[in-house]
């Protein structure tokens, strides 16, 4: 088969690598149909992830057919539309019973494309399949169902509900790029007061307002005056870091008032100063996370119910061949545009009815 494979910091190619086969009793080997490039695949290829070896597929997000099971797969089997979680879960270990389905220590976990072959392919292996994929209903659009996989949930989980929103709060997302906006269609499920996006590209800034920001800035001084300004100098109750540099979560600790919350979203690949000589009188509450997808079911049935913006995000499509240009395009946001970008997609009609 083709796959997208890394070969080290700068370097990958959509390549023939071997096909996956059944290795344990629990996985699935799942047909891609539809599947994108996340922000963290960008920050592999600049090698801020050093685990990931050269040789690895990339890629934790897709939607397709389930073609073959282990023995001891119970929830789906071949012919099945299913949505590959970006996080694979044991469903047995202490995490995994407590919903933290990212820090599985039974072979789960952020695993595919970052220490096992991911799904930027034309087939994956899906480890543990009964919890690390969701059936599809054919109502749901591939391109809008695998924007579930990864961003919605870590945008939700991550930064609203580790975020801890709540109905009036002032509420800033730093970084308007897919999760960043993702974060604030969210968010304005708990009706906050403001919603303010802060971001350096004009068009994604435009994207936020689409989505529901109040206002908008520019990243830096104006910035952090605009949310002076918009909260009578106390600063904002929730700030959402979905960038992933420095510059911006020292911004978002200096833009919280007292105590709030600052949710870390991005993937940092280099040491961020706290300065805990100004944060330490201010009661702030810091959180970082990786996604556990326990929303997914939920967000799942929103987006079938229409209550989801998802479509919206994807801006940029490409059939599956044409990954080595999907990711020029999606690298070069600030120049193309692109938000969300997502090959294959084929459509899907008419509702799937399954017997029991």
């Amino acid at each position: 088969m083709k796959a997208l494979v890394f070969h080290g910091p700068g370097e990958s190619a959509w390549e023939d690598v071997a096909d996956p086969g059944i290795q344990d009793a629990t996985d699935a080997v799942v047909r891609v149909d539809a599947v994108t490039i996340c922000g963290t695949d960008l920050h592999i290829l600049k090698g801020d992830v050093p685990e990931v070896r050269p040789g690895t597929v990339l890629g934790h997000e897709a939607v397709g057919e389930i073609v073959d099971v282990g023995g001891d797969v119970r929830t789906v089997r071949p012919g099945d539309r299913v949505l590959v979680s970006c996080i694979t879960a044991c469903g047995r270990c202490r995490y995994c019973r407590e919903s933290m389905y990212g820090q599985c220590r039974g072979g789960g976990g952020w695993i595919l494309g970052h220490s096992i072959d991911g799904t930027q392919a034309e087939y994956v292996r899906v480890p543990h399949a009964d919890l690390s994929t969701h059936l599809l209903p054919g109502a749901v659009d591939s391109k809008e169902a695998v924007l579930l996989a990864d961003i919605f949930p870590t945008a939700y989980e991550v930064g609203v509900l580790n975020g801890r929103v709540r109905p009036a709060d002032t509420v800033v997302v730093v970084g308007a790029g897919p999760i960043g906006l993702a974060a604030i269609a969210t968010a304005r499920l708990y009706t906050p007061g403001k919603i303010i996006a802060v971001d350096l590209a004009p068009a994604r800034l435009d994207a936020a307002k689409r989505l529901g920001a109040d206002a908008v800035a520019t990243a830096g001084e104006e910035a952090e005056q605009l949310v002076a300004d918009l909260t009578e100098g106390l600063g904002a109750d929730v700030v959402i870091e979905a960038v992933g540099v420095p510059a911006s979560f020292e911004a978002c600790t200096r833009m919280v008032r007292p105590g709030g919350h600052v949710a870390n979203v991005g993937v940092h690949g280099k040491p961020v100063t706290l300065h805990l000589e100004d944060l330490w009188i201010k009661s702030v509450t810091i959180t970082t996370g990786l996604v556990d997808t326990y929303s997914t079911p939920t967000l799942l049935r929103m987006t079938a119910a229409g209550q989801l913006p998802t479509s919206s995000l994807v801006t940029h499509t490409f059939p599956l061949d044409a990954m080595e240009e999907a990711y020029d395009v999606f690298s070069r946001a600030a120049d193309t545009g692109a938000l969300k970008v997502v090959l294959g997609a084929p459509q899907h009609d008419a509702l799937t009815v399954r017997a029991s």
